[in-house]
């Protein structure tokens, strides 16, 4: 039987929805991002026309764009429309994986008979999306989930495009390299020593010539250029990691702001660690300074956690290891290694009265914070350093 995967792509999601929910934006360009030293997280059609896209900084898309709107992003209502989207798409197949909040695979091999041919289920998933939330989407159709991506975004917004198993190696093979899943830099570097620009290209060598140069990441080079690709549509997966960050108001050094914020950054994975009744096995640290730079740095957790305090204790470790050479823009922390609570790899402590407690402070945070909103109750560390600093409440989203 013929293997058909759907990509669904919502196009310029954020930015389509201010536009919806505010139709004197209908038609402008549109820039959807985290205030004046923040970096765009979506674009609309329009905005794109001036060179503004994605991560780009606010300040650089300004100049780009100086009639442009710009919206801070109303996140909540991002998800709401993302959770109706998805719902549309249950509707379709059984077998449905939310890539990211604006993006799935739907695996509708064998529904033929019950839906139609692959372009008509693409077609009518078009507009049961477009009825439900007023928005477009596109969509990519291939034998296997790599392919389909690379589609839904061939013939954007609003296009179908539908790669059959025959045309699947004739469309790779024109495609510039850099399209394929996993060609970053140093993949790269090495394919234009070599003059390899196309998929095709790739092809001219063998396996082994491209596992010997770049590991395992060859052998997956070389499968990909060939249209092999076995990986399922898995419907639900556990997350791998979750985190936060800030671009801050201002460029800082001071340590105390630093630390404030990544208590902010702790509670917020936290909740979010309890909420999925997962436990992270580490702890990284973003710390990107003024002239954009940026840098990590990782800590293992011994015992895995999903305490607050755990995590903010291992965030401020890891500052206070390294040495700030300037002025800080953004901070951020996230949590890795994840794992469901109580999957085996917890050791018993001595301390498992002291862990009992920070539990049932989380716990009742938690709840007050569920009932009565995310700023209803604070930290003193918090507050200490907003009175000390002048600083306002972080925003919610």
């Amino acid at each position: 039987m013929q293997r058909w995967i759907l990509h669904v792509d919502m196009d310029a999601f954020f930015a389509s929805i201010e536009q919806q929910d505010y139709p004197e934006l209908q038609g402008r360009p549109v820039i959807v991002g985290g205030g004046e030293r923040g970096v765009v997280s979506a674009a609309s059609y329009e905005a794109r026309r001036f060179g503004v896209r994605s991560a780009m900084p606010i300040s650089q898309a300004r100049k780009l764009c100086p009639n442009g709107n710009f919206c801070h992003g109303r996140h909540k209502r991002y998800k709401e429309l993302s959770r109706q989207v998805m719902t549309v798409l249950d509707g379709f197949s059984p077998c449905v994986e939310q890539a990211s909040i604006d993006e799935a695979y739907l695996d509708i091999t064998g529904t033929e008979r019950l839906l139609g041919p692959p372009g008509e289920v693409g077609r009518a998933l078009q507009q049961a999306i477009r009825v439900r939330t007023g928005l477009s989407a596109s969509i990519g159709i291939a034998p296997n989930k790599f392919v389909a991506k690379i589609a839904s975004d061939w013939d954007k917004p609003g296009g179908l495009t539908w790669i059959r198993a025959e045309q699947l190696q004739t469309f790779l093979d024109k495609l510039p390299v850099r399209k394929l899943p996993g060609v970053g830099p140093r993949t790269s570097a090495l394919l234009e020593r070599l003059g390899v620009e196309s998929v095709g290209a790739v092809r001219r060598f063998s396996e082994a010539f491209w596992t010997d140069r770049l590991g395992e990441g060859g052998k997956q080079l070389w499968a990909r250029a060939h249209g092999i690709d076995d990986s399922e549509v898995q419907p639900y997966h556990a997350p791998k990691s979750c985190g936060a960050e800030h671009t801050l108001p201002q460029d800082t050094e001071d340590e105390a702001i630093l630390i404030s914020w990544l208590l902010h950054e702790a509670e917020r994975i936290g909740r979010e660690l309890r909420r999925e009744v997962m436990e992270a096995g580490t702890v990284t640290l973003k710390i990107r300074y003024d002239d954009f730079t940026t840098f990590t740095r990782c800590r293992k957790l011994s015992p895995p956690t999903q305490s607050t305090q755990d995590l903010y204790s291992a965030g401020v470790t890891l500052l206070r290891q390294q040495q700030l050479q300037r002025p800080v823009r953004l901070v951020g922390l996230s949590a890795g290694n994840l794992a469901p609570m109580g999957s085996g790899r917890r050791q018993l402590s001595f301390f498992e009265a002291d862990s009992a407690r920070r539990n049932s402070l989380d716990a009742a945070m938690d709840a007050v914070r569920e009932r009565f909103g995310g700023t209803s109750v604070r930290r003193a560390e918090i507050l200490r350093a907003q009175e000390g600093k002048g600083q306002s409440d972080p925003k919610e989203e």
